[in-house]
């Protein structure tokens, strides 16, 4: 079943084009991973999905609600607030940088959203949160703050923040980027374990191999655009664009 839909996206900066008519659907239960160099767009992607970032032109589909299109004359029209805000429940974003709130503990970063966004009681909050903490193998840590953590435990309470508002589909903003090999290696098996669960993701990453291993489909961008997209095994193994190919070299 199509959950996500996206149409002829652009997004620029100052005059300069940085997503220039991207096209593409996810299925439920996919895991599509988006690689490419520094600066070809794929966080703006994301930041465009999850309505941090507003789109110049495009449509954008999500669970059978159009968050924004554009009509005939170029004019970009977005839903009203309940939509956009349904919408963006159903996504969950895990930022590079953890985002975590420094002055709050653990429990509490877990749990503000659901208490606060989706009307959660504090006893059902609190039992998502240690549920999703039991998962991420950090039960002991509820009461820790943000300074008194690694950044794989960091990233791993990002993403139990995440999950706690139970989102159709989530998605990592180079999740491992800030992180040294030794704690890439947690976050790389948090993800791969919500991949056998069916988890919907997309997934922004350097990380080849891991690439290669989760996703159900890989998109390729450079310089704003989608240069090639398939199955892990066909675009890793036989990439038909040359810049896909260079780009790939560097990782053999």
């Amino acid at each position: 079943m199509q959950i996500v839909s996206v149409k002829d996206l652009e997004k620029g900066f100052d005059g300069l084009g940085v997503l220039k008519g991207i096209s593409f659907t996810l299925n439920k239960g996919e895991v599509l991973s988006i690689i490419g160099p520094s600066g070809s767009g794929k966080s703006t992607l994301l930041r465009c999905l999850t309505q941090l970032e507003t789109v110049e032109k495009g449509t954008i589909e999500v669970c059978g609600d159009t968050m924004v299109t554009t009509d005939d004359k170029g004019e970009v029209l977005y839903s009203p607030k309940d939509i956009l805000h349904t919408v963006r429940l159903h996504f969950g974003l895990v930022f590079q940088n953890f985002n975590l709130f420094p002055h709050m503990s653990v429990m509490r970063n877990i749990t503000e959203a659901p208490v606060h966004v989706l009307k959660k009681t504090k006893a059902e909050a609190e039992k998502i949160a240690r549920d999703l903490l039991v998962k991420m193998g950090l039960e002991d840590k509820e009461h820790a703050y943000p300074c008194h953590l690694s950044g794989g435990q960091q990233q791993r309470v990002s993403i139990a923040r995440a999950l706690a508002l139970n989102p159709e589909v989530l998605c990592f903003d180079e999740p491992t980027s800030a992180l040294d090999p030794e704690l890439t290696g947690e976050i790389l098996k948090v993800i791969k374990t919500l991949a056998k669960e069916k988890m919907t993701m997309i997934v922004v990453t350097h990380e080849m191999s891991f690439a290669r291993d989760i996703s159900d489909r890989v998109i390729f961008m450079d310089d704003g655009l989608i240069v090639e997209e398939g199955k892990p095994e066909d675009l890793f193994n036989h990439p038909k664009n040359e810049r896909t190919q260079r780009f790939l070299q560097r990782y053999e």
